[in-house]
């Protein structure tokens, strides 16, 4: 029996029960579907990966397709969704794990020289790359929907405007961006609310692009780009709000500590920190969906590592910081992602011809399984908002959610804050009632 007969009488034994809508294309183009009118076509250019068919392994299956031994045809939604059947049927899947826990966990303390080299490969791939397919303003985290309905444009608007407001940004004040990525959030907050910023990224290609952007826009009196590690922070001058956006996960599991300390350090009392970030489903931080593989470890995010909602709260209560709200934005990270694949694949010529055919098949694979992944639940992202305590010891906090949401957002020091208190004493709220409390100063 030959090669290709074993594994079709393999497949078709596996599928006959509940068939999957996939077309087979062998290299002698003979063909196979086990399904009428399949959705996507497999196509072996050489007997090379039957191998990895044949034992289940869709890690190798991976490599197969990013080194161009087979290739895959039809909509990568479609491709995507035979993938997981074949993977959760097979019990031997490989690639999409790493689209659920993005790495190992990686033991040892790593180097800033490593962490550099690890941001480089995701994001030096070039900003040309990048600018089909993420929005006007470049801006590369999950997106902030109130309809669902938005282009991406309007959602990331939206979600810079968003983060200022939580951080009740204002007129003067010192904003740090750690991770700063090419620029944008730094633009809106110093344009639309009047703060001076300094953005740090260690990313050649962000910062030659966000350095151009600040002089572009006549803010380079107001906003200063650095290349810069965010351990090389640690005896600057303090700010008054702090934000990182997509950054921590590039952290590792064993800095968050020094990482949320180092922040803790650089923030003035009674200043605002916001964490966005990708947070693991699992409370131990395990992979969720099909297991097996390093896909996105070899060639998409390397050293990346996201822990549990959990752990984020309890390092920043570990650095001196007061947690104040988290807010889930996992259907808007699945949502961000399915625009931008789709804007990936509608500039699928441009994206071959500016990073290759490699380079392609990696971010086809690894946007759509993103997709994927916080559509199904198995990764989640959450906004962490906290403050310095003052020298009291308590943190000056806004009393309710409203100043992010009111449809014109108030003057910062007209939002209501719990502050220190000056009210009546316990015997004076004994004798006549519940205090009306005299606050003392915001944030």
């Amino acid at each position: 029996m030959s090669v290709r007969d074993r594994l079709l009488l393999y497949l078709r034994k596996r599928l006959e029960s509940d068939p999957v809508p996939l077309r087979l294309v062998f290299w002698d183009g003979y063909q196979f579907d086990f399904a009428p009118g399949p959705s996507v076509t497999l196509v072996l250019h050489s007997d090379e990966p039957i191998r990895a068919l044949l034992r289940g392994n869709f890690e190798r299956l991976g490599d197969a397709y990013v080194n161009g031994a087979i290739s895959i045809e039809g909509k990568i939604e479609d491709v995507l969704a035979v993938g997981i059947s074949l993977a959760e049927r097979f019990g031997r899947p490989g690639v999409l794990q790493r689209l659920t826990r993005l790495t190992r966990l990686i033991p040892h303390r790593r180097s800033a020289e490593a962490d550099a080299a690890n941001v480089q490969h995701h994001y030096d791939v070039g900003n040309d790359f990048y600018r089909l397919w993420l929005d006007e303003r470049m801006i590369y985290s999950c997106a902030y929907f109130k309809t669902g309905l938005e282009d991406i444009h309007t959602a990331q608007r939206q979600k810079l405007d968003h983060i200022c407001r939580k951080l009740m940004v204002r007129p003067g004040e010192r904003l740090l961006d750690i991770g700063c990525g090419w620029g944008g959030l730094l633009v809106w907050a110093v344009t639309r609310y009047g703060a001076n910023g300094v953005g740090i990224t260690i990313s050649e290609r962000q910062y030659a692009y966000a350095k151009e952007l600040v002089a572009a826009s006549n803010l380079s009196d107001r906003i200063e780009i650095r290349r810069q590690d965010y351990r090389d922070l640690r005896h600057d001058s303090a700010f008054d709000k702090i934000v990182s956006v997509g950054m921590y996960e590039h952290v590792g599991l064993e800095n968050l500590s020094s990482y949320f300390s180092i922040i803790a350090d650089l923030l003035e009392p009674g200043g605002a920190f916001l964490n966005h970030g990708i947070v693991a489903t699992d409370p131990k931080g395990r992979a969720r969906g099909p297991a097996g593989g390093e896909f996105i470890d070899r060639y998409v995010f390397p050293g990346g590592a996201v822990p549990h909602l959990s752990r984020v709260l309890v390092e920043i209560s570990r650095a001196g910081l007061e947690f104040a709200d988290a807010e889930d934005l996992r259907p808007h990270y699945a949502l961000t992602l399915q625009h931008w694949s789709g804007r990936l694949e509608a500039h699928r010529s441009d994206a071959i011809r500016t990073a290759g055919e490699r380079r392609f098949r990696i971010w086809r694979v690894f946007l759509a399984g993103m997709a994927c992944a916080f559509d199904r639940g198995w990764l989640s992202v959450a906004q962490v908002l906290s403050f310095k305590p003052l020298g009291s010891g308590g943190a000056s906090r806004p009393w309710t959610r409203a100043y992010q949401y009111a449809e014109n957002p108030p003057d910062r020091d007209a939002i209501p804050c719990a502050a220190t208190w000056t009210g009546p004493t316990t015997e004076e709220w004994a004798t006549e009632g519940p205090p009306s409390p005299q606050l003392r100063g915001v944030v």
